[in-house]
């Protein structure tokens, strides 16, 4: 059997186009949204016969173009399919009663990260509470998790919750898209009528290490997801947003790398390397210079560190970028002690708490860095923990033979 996504098998189940020609449908879709031929879904299902009555853009927008966070899109009216697109990331972040009126079912099919931080679970999130209750059917078109099964990263803290963070689940899953919308469907007192429509021979080399198939082609589901290796690094180096340091926006390897103009790159380096090498999984970090041409330290020389994952022995169940990233805060803080680390602006809608603690969802990370009193086993203790407790949750859900 080969390797096939979400999308073809809803394609090549006749019975399911033949209804659904039939019904009012929503596409929720972005450019990542396609076959392996790279058909977008949109495209896909009018060929199939069945033309959406309307399609939700989620943040970056339908079409993907927009660069940052905070940065809106507007609705428009798609002039080749004569539909309209209504976006989820401007006036309204959650599908409204108007928005889903009429409509008899709605079609998700967007490429994950297997981060908290990505807002894409979010907006899945949303239509699994909008759609509860009612005979709105939800289908779930499942695609691979770049990062595997690994988990990574602190629990959401309760009363944390935000755009980035909408429900009590590390910073990386290690769930597919369609597993967790089964767990947080199963969150709702009064659950969403949600099909799972499952990807077939998935992972294709049948490998626990095997996230996302050797031969399916990458398309950036949003402007700074360029890379396999950006999407295994992402739960680590999304925390740098919330920081001073660059992430590498306004360069050709955003979230791949961590530095500034006077980044303490050696030590950051050999303490990985000494204290974390387990956490590296085969990862491999390399000394690095840049010089952005937008957002942090515009036009500035800086130093730092960029992570490797594309190496033969690495292996992504074990790589934890999270603990990386978070110990490499530590000890910036160790040798750079007067540094202003933490930003301080309005983070993805919220004006009141720090981003850095909107990003981990709670401040635990945050006090842990500036704590001189907590080591590296402080932070290894709480991610195990963590771990194992969202793995007793997530268990029940896994859909595919690792």
């Amino acid at each position: 059997m080969a390797f096939v996504l979400g999308i073809e098998a809803l394609l090549t189940d006749a019975k399911a186009i033949q209804r659904l020609r039939k019904q009012r449908v929503g596409l929720v879709a972005h450019p990542a949204s396609v076959t392996q031929n790279l058909t977008h879904s949109l495209d896909a299902l009018i060929q199939a016969g069945v033309k959406p009555h309307c399609v939700f853009g989620p943040q970056h927008g339908a079409r993907g173009d927009k660069q940052d966070n905070m940065i809106e899109s507007e609705d428009y009216f798609d002039p080749v399919h004569k539909i309209p697109v209504l976006s989820l990331y401007g006036k309204h972040r959650r599908p409204t009663a108007a928005m889903l009126e009429n409509l008899d079912v709605v079609i998700f099919d967007l490429q994950d990260l297997g981060c908290r931080i990505y807002t894409y679970i979010t907006t899945l999130y949303y239509f699994i509470e909008a759609l509860s209750g009612t005979d709105t059917q939800l289908f779930v078109l499942d695609r691979p998790n770049p990062a595997g099964r690994g988990i990574d990263g602190t629990l959401l803290e309760q009363g944390q919750e935000s755009f980035v963070g909408a429900v009590s689940i590390p910073c990386r899953y290690g769930l597919t898209i369609g597993e967790l919308a089964l767990w947080m469907n199963d969150q709702c007192k009064t659950p969403a009528e949600l099909s799972l429509v499952k990807m077939q021979d998935y992972p294709a080399q049948g490998s626990l290490d095997i996230g996302w198939p050797a031969d399916q082609a990458w398309v950036n589901p949003s402007p700074n997801a360029s890379s396999i290796n950006m999407a295994h690094c992402f739960s680590g180096t999304v925390l740098l947003e919330g920081t001073t340091l660059s992430e590498g926006r306004g360069t050709t390897t955003p979230l791949e790398l961590i530095g500034s103009p006077d980044f303490p790159t050696e030590q950051v380096k050999a303490a990985i390397e000494s204290d974390l090498g387990d956490a590296l999984a085969g990862a491999g970090l390399r000394t690095h210079f840049f010089e952005p041409t937008f957002h942090k330290y515009q036009g500035q020389f800086c130093q730092g560190l960029q992570i490797h994952t594309d190496r033969p022995h690495f292996q992504s169940h074990n790589f934890k970028p999270f603990a990386l990233v978070a110990y490499m805060l530590k000890t910036v803080r160790k040798f750079r002690p007067d540094l202003d680390l933490w930003r301080n602006h309005a983070y993805e809608y919220e004006l009141d708490r720090l981003p850095i603690d909107v990003i981990n969802g709670g401040p635990w990370m945050r006090q842990w860095v500036d704590d001189a009193d907590q080591d590296l086993s402080d932070l290894m203790t709480k991610l195990s923990e963590d771990a194992d407790h969202w793995r007793a949750q997530a268990a029940p859900y896994y859909r595919y033979s690792f």
